[in-house]
């Protein structure tokens, strides 16, 4: 995840380049001393920032330009030119500026510019107090854009996880693969939290709501007043119901407490079945194979995923994984388990000291329901994410919120819309009112072989096939009735990109 190193010997652009060699809305690599960076000439102008994506170190050189934005290849991140300030997820540290001189014909990068401050605001209108509910990518994200808004009342941050946020994506890959560091999971160091002011607060389920007096309360009796809730409680993972499911070598994966005990018990284990052939399952599987267990796949479905990526891509996958060693059982799922065996409903049995449930998820609405808030299926919020209840807004796994491509409401269920919903209802908190209005992006990754979707298509009739999906390198755009919905991509992550820029120009009023 590093690029760093490798671009220490480019070009140094403190010695200074020739001015026709910058091309428009063109990029060189090169570094500044040791840090990489990137030279941009963008509508006359030019720009030096750091060239390594404070995400996952993607190298930004590989983006795309869009106005006075870079735009990360790998997970869509984008950041500003002009100051190196993150403007959309999921980074979340900005990157670092320099100034650039001209003289003589040549372009020369001097002294690093300040990071970019706060701004001043007047508490005027704004609420006393912010209280979010549920630590993952929303809430997260919404405490971190409030202090960047220049918000100075307090910020609450309840979860009923056990540990501080952290990059949930992961846990079911490179975490899980043994790969990533420790370090890498949690979204934010401890010190984070107290340096902002940020009341955050572990183990600390809320149990009910009472919108009129602008009340939230917890477990252990505690109970918190708000000027502006915000419900970011996500989902939980649909558990299997059939005998044996609750045994102790039977697992989900949706938290960090749940990876560290699969990583345990994966320790021990030598067979797993892995019952599910989604996006959650199949990545388990990758990595649990890659730790060397030999695993099954059990699926109701008769070719993975293919409702949602088409049959190249669906046959890709498979062969991807069976290449691997994983072995597919479709058209059947589930009928008992045992402390040594996964019996089918076809009558096969497979040898299992390790299942691994992935069924799909259910979203967390019981909060809002219990106080009165309009629910279906999901927590109904408009366009600003605010809910039915005055002060109370919902962002991420559980909103269903008004899609303007679409027409229609709709709900989705993936990290990086939640982070961005989490951003635009926290400046709808400060009276910004901006209508949440991204393109759903989320990313698959399968050993080496990483597919990302943007856009949003429940149903479609037509699948066109640009490059070849066997070949791993090709673009797959989802129709309905005439109307492009969604793009999945396969090595090539600047066509993603465009796709997701053409999408927003298109349902910009």
């Amino acid at each position: 995840m590093n690029e760093s190193s490798q671009l220490l010997t480019g070009l140094d652009f403190s010695n200074g380049i020739a001015l026709k060699d910058i091309p428009e809305a063109g990029m060189l690599l090169g570094r500044v001393g040791n840090d990489p960076a990137l030279l941009v000439r963008q509508n006359g102008t030019l720009f030096a920032i750091g060239a390594i994506c404070t995400h996952y170190g993607a190298p930004l050189v590989d983006g795309l330009l869009v106005d006075e934005t870079i735009r990360c290849p790998w997970h869509h991140a984008c950041f500003k030119l002009r100051t190196g300030e993150v403007l959309q997820p999921p980074a979340m540290q900005n990157l670092k500026t320099w100034k650039v001189e001209q003289c003589h014909g040549r372009a020369f990068v001097r002294k690093a510019l300040p990071a970019p401050s706060r701004p001043k605001l007047s508490a005027v209108g704004l609420p006393a107090s912010v209280i979010i509910v549920g630590g993952g990518a929303a809430g997260h994200a919404a405490a971190e854009t409030l202090r960047r808004e220049g918000y100075e009342g307090p910020v609450t941050l309840l979860t009923a996880d056990s540990s501080p946020p952290y990059d949930r994506p992961n846990l079911s890959k490179d975490y899980l693969t043994g790969t990533a560091e420790p370090d890498w999971i949690s979204l934010r160091p401890p010190e984070f939290y107290a340096e902002n002011n940020i009341d955050l607060k572990i183990g600390a389920p809320v149990t009910r709501i009472d919108v009129e007096d602008r009340t939230v309360f917890l477990l252990d009796g505690r109970k918190f007043s708000y000027g502006a809730l915000l419900l970011a409680t996500g989902a939980q993972p649909v558990r299997l119901a059939v005998p044996g499911a609750g045994l102790s070598h039977v697992h989900v994966l949706r938290t960090l407490d749940d990876t560290k005990r699969l990583i345990a018990c994966a320790a021990r284990a030598r067979n797993c079945v892995v019952v599910g052939a989604g996006f959650i399952g199949l990545e388990v599987a990758a990595s649990l194979r890659t730790r060397g267990l030999s695993v099954h796949v059990v699926s109701p479905s008769t070719r993975p995923m293919e409702r949602i990526l088409g049959a190249a891509l669906s046959d890709m996958i498979r062969t991807i994984h069976e290449s691997r060693g994983v072995i597919f059982h479709l058209g059947t799922t589930v009928a008992t388990i045992t402390d040594d065996s996964v019996t089918l409903t076809s009558g096969k049995r497979l040898p299992a000291d390790l299942v691994v449930t992935g069924i799909g998820v259910q979203p967390e609405v019981a909060l809002a329901k219990d106080a009165g808030i309009a629910i279906d299926q999901g927590i109904t919020v408009n366009e600003l994410m605010q809910t039915s209840a005055p002060h109370v807004y919902a962002s991420g796994d559980i909103a269903r919120w008004p899609d303007r491509r679409s027409g229609q409401r709709i709900r989705v269920e993936h990290w990086v819309v939640a982070q961005r919903q989490g951003q635009t209802a926290a400046r709808n908190i400060l009276g910004q009112r901006r209508p949440f209005d991204g393109v759903p992006f989320f990313w698959s990754q399968h050993y080496d072989v990483t597919i990302s979707y943007v856009g949003h298509a429940e149903q479609w009739d037509r699948l066109d096939i640009e490059g070849s999906a066997a070949a791993h390198d090709c673009i797959a755009s989802f129709w309905l009735r005439g109307k492009k919905l969604a793009v999945a991509t396969v090595g090539r992550d600047r066509d993603s990109l465009r796709a997701e820029l053409a999408f927003e120009q298109e349902r910009t009023p």
